[in-house]
């Protein structure tokens, strides 16, 4: 299938490692030039290195940190300078840390909605205006298998993703009719560096060895294994993809079954 994304213009946000990184690789390798960002400048510019090298898309790259106030408009400007404008935007933050829903406090509360929901929504809106005027645009919000069963332990996570479920549904009903499309892409246990460092984080909560942890999660999986970052990037790249004009308003899940809700 030809996704249609040669010279498509891709901002990816969180990219420089894990599941960001595996949605610009997805696009590039399908002719997107992509932006990627973060706040680790030799990773990123390897990671540009390497996906320049494949040769098919190009890539650039930002630094940006979504806790920073400025971080919104020094991305407005650095797609202007490197990109003109954009046509697909991923929308993908870090996770907040690890606790109980007791444990949330005020400060954390606010400090991770500004990075996890407020700069996602005020990122998109700047963009919205530009996509209308081309007729078209994809909006792709990287959330997690916790909006549909909550995580245990990750109750800071359940709660601000959860928000961005109904912000997304009801953009994507005032937005359709101008070829923009917004979805959301949810993993379950893909392997990334934050699901060993989560894994940790029980081991030592459970007092369990990581290995332990560990099996008991596969247990829960009926593919009986851990995801891999390229199969969920490819379910990113097809959200984003030309043939997939008329999927929006939706909530992919990529967890190997896990989940057991309807």
């Amino acid at each position: 299938m030809d996704f249609g994304l040669t010279g498509k213009r891709a901002l990816v946000l969180a990219s420089s490692r894990g599941l960001g990184l595996g949605i610009a690789k997805a696009l590039a390798a399908e002719g997107a030039h992509v932006l990627l960002v973060g706040r680790s400048g030799d990773r990123l510019a390897e990671n540009c290195a390497a996906i320049n090298a494949a040769g098919k898309g190009k890539a650039d790259w930002l630094w940006g940190d979504l806790a920073e106030d400025n971080f919104v408009q020094s991305m407005v400007d650095g797609v202007k300078e490197k990109l003109g404008s954009i046509d697909i935007l991923v929308n993908n933050t870090g996770g907040p840390t690890p606790g109980t829903a007791e444990e949330m406090t005020a400060e954390k509360l606010d400090t991770f909605f500004q990075s996890m929901v407020l700069r996602v929504i005020t990122l998109t809106n700047a963009f919205l205006p530009q996509m209308k005027e081309q007729g078209f645009g994809r909006i792709l919000t990287v959330a997690s298998s916790g909006v549909f069963e909550p995580i245990p332990n990750l109750a800071l996570s359940n709660t601000l993703r959860g928000a961005l479920v109904g912000w997304n549904k009801t953009m994507a009903a005032e937005v359709a009719s101008f070829g923009i499309t917004c979805n959301m892409l949810l993993p379950g246990r893909i392997h990334t560096d934050r699901i060993d460092e989560l894994d940790g984080a029980n081991a030592k909560r459970q007092g369990k060895s990581l290995e332990e942890v560990r099996a008991a999660s596969l247990k829960t999986i009926p593919a009986g294994r851990l995801g891999k970052v390229e199969e969920f990037a490819a379910a990113g790249a097809f959200l984003c993809s030309v043939p997939a004009s008329y999927v929006t308003g939706t909530m992919l899940r990529v967890d190997g079954g896990a989940s057991r809700s309807i």
